[in-house]
């Protein structure tokens, strides 16, 4: 297990704690898995409480060169220098912000054999905090689940790959044989990539959501929530200003019909019911959109409150990535496009 980390002191102990509960007779830390920890350049305690931690390896990611052709991202840079030095048949890479249930871990290698999957994949639940991580963070996931459904992702037929960083397994062998984190260069969206370089090879991927195993906070405040998704969205999704503009006509409608069919006292009662039964389509077409977020209710209802700094971050980004060629993330400025 390899988990990257960089200035990641107020959320690492927590991490590592769930880990390690992971060892149980004959699956014990140190004997039939190894937890490693690679420190990114971290200028806080991140390496201390690593180090706290009986039986976790704790390692320096190499210097980052930034200015290379073939630069890697931090991320990529600290996961394939855990890679190296890991022993095992199967590579879990997973982030410091991650909460581990007991006994997921074992459960883990269990599914990949029963799926026979080369890279095993999970989607956390979301912690959140604050009104616009919960009225932003279900419209994000309601999109990803819209252009990336695992049912597609898990079909060997077809060419769609998916991968969450937070909980990512993968077979050793094949990790090594596609090149790894070292082939992805310096992209962002670093999960995605391999996933397409391993299921490329017609080999057989699993994607799942999964509460039941993995939890995180990936946000810790709106600006740093603000610079993630510009770091990603525009890599995320293949049209994101077209699906900006579609999210600027659910509030156009969404506020502006009952304006119409209340304002506008000439209109016929039946022209207010049609406008009224546009509104309530309206309503299910975006709300049963944003259910599938798995979120809680609450979260989706204020959602649509959300939607105005989603088009920012959507075009924000776009600008970042296509315009200004450069996205930041902890400190680090990197390549867009």
């Amino acid at each position: 297990m390899i988990v990257p980390a960089r200035n990641e002191e107020s959320v690492l102990g927590a991490c590592l704690a769930s880990l390690v509960r992971q060892s149980e007779p004959g699956f014990a830390l140190g004997e039939q898995w190894e937890l490693i920890v690679v420190n990114d350049d971290s200028a806080d305690g991140t390496r201390a409480i690593a180090e706290g931690y009986e039986g976790v390896v704790v390692m320096d990611a190499p210097l980052l060169d930034l200015s290379g052709a073939d630069a890697l991202s931090g991320k990529s840079n600290a996961c394939w220098a855990g890679a190296q030095v890991a022993r095992g048949r199967r590579l879990l890479f997973t982030d410091a912000d991650t909460l581990h249930e007991t006994g997921d871990l074992s459960r883990a290698l269990h599914e990949m054999e029963k799926y026979k999957a080369t890279l095993l994949s999970y989607s956390p639940r979301q912690m959140v905090t604050g009104f616009w991580q919960r009225a932003v963070m279900p419209l994000v996931f309601s999109e990803l689940a819209s252009v990336y459904p695992m049912k597609q992702v898990n079909d060997p037929e077809r060419s769609l790959a998916a991968a969450n960083g937070q909980f990512l397994m993968v077979d050793r062998d094949t990790y090594f044989l596609v090149g790894g984190h070292r082939a992805l260069g310096g992209t962002v969206l670093e999960d995605v990539a391999l996933a397409r370089n391993i299921k490329s090879g017609e080999r057989t991927i699993r994607f799942r959501y999964a509460p039941d195993a993995v939890a995180t906070r990936m946000y810790r405040s709106t600006a740093e929530m603000v610079e993630g998704w510009t770091k990603n969205l525009a890599l995320l999704f293949p049209r994101p200003i077209y699906l900006a503009a579609w999210r600027v006509l659910d509030v156009l409608l969404f506020f502006g019909l009952p304006g119409v069919a209340v304002g506008m006292y000439w209109l016929q009662p039946w022209q207010r019911g049609v406008i009224w039964v546009i509104w309530v389509r309206t309503l299910w077409r975006f709300y049963s959109r944003v259910a599938r977020s798995n979120f809680p209710a609450s979260d989706v209802v204020i959602s649509i409150l959300g939607v105005p700094l989603f088009v920012y971050l959507l075009v924000k980004s776009v600008v970042d990535h296509k315009m200004k060629k450069s996205v930041a993330w902890k400190g680090r400025r990197y390549s867009g496009g």
